[in-house]
């Protein structure tokens, strides 16, 4: 699990990993059995309060590259501490701009 990024507006989020074979003891499968999740871990995201309010946060970094089935951990939460701040233009370009650069 991993909490926290340089990235503003959303700095303080949560990107964690659960192993396949949790997910399917806590549903009563066996783990041996097949099981309808796609990998062996399933992301967990948490998104920060700023997520309702602000148009674009690092939710918009981070939930494509997931969705890619590129697993997120610390080192790239970092790299997105370069160009992480969001200037709420006011007609916004993203990603055509330097946030999450």
């Amino acid at each position: 699990m991993t909490y926290g990024s340089a990235v503003l507006p959303g700095a303080m989020v949560l990107v964690g990993y659960i192993r396949k074979d949790h997910i399917a003891e806590s549903i009563g499968q066996e783990s041996s059995a097949p099981c309808a999740l796609p990998s062996a871990d399933v992301p967990i995201l948490g998104i920060p309060a700023c997520g309702m309010y602000h148009r674009t946060t690092v939710f918009d970094l981070i939930l494509p590259r997931v969705l890619a089935g590129e697993r997120i951990g610390r080192e790239e939460l970092a790299e997105f501490g370069h160009g992480g701040l969001c200037l709420h233009c006011t007609e916004c370009r993203y990603p055509v701009c330097p946030f999450g650069k």
